[in-house]
Parts: structure tokens; sequence; C-alpha cells
């Protein structure tokens, strides 16, 4: 499975395979990855904020 595709999947753009097997432990695993990811984005958002668009208003 490619990483834009698995990403994909994780913020909910792309639906998962039906036919892939889902165990308990692959759901806490890409629940646990899909939270760190969001997690990610929102800091790259506010640095983004931070250090360009505070910047401009100064």
């Amino acid at each position: 499975m490619g990483i834009l595709r698995q990403l994909a999947e994780y913020l909910y753009i792309k639906k998962r395979d039906p036919n892939e097997p889902r165990t308990q432990w692959m759901k806490y695993m890409h629940g646990m990855n899909r939270i760190s990811l969001i997690m990610f984005l929102i800091a790259v958002i506010i640095i983004l904020v931070r250090l360009v668009i505070l910047p401009l208003f100064k």
C-alpha cells in the first residue's frame, strides 16, 4: 500500500479496501496514527501562522 493512499485513508479522503482484513490491533494502530497525523498537521498550521501571518500584521 502506498504512503499517499494510506494518508488519504487516515484523513478520510479515500475509502479503505473492503477486502483487506481488519483486526482489533490494526484498528488501534490506525487510530493512533490518525491522531498523531492530525496533531502534526495542526502544529504545522500553528507554526506557519506564527512565522508567516503574524509578522505581516506588525
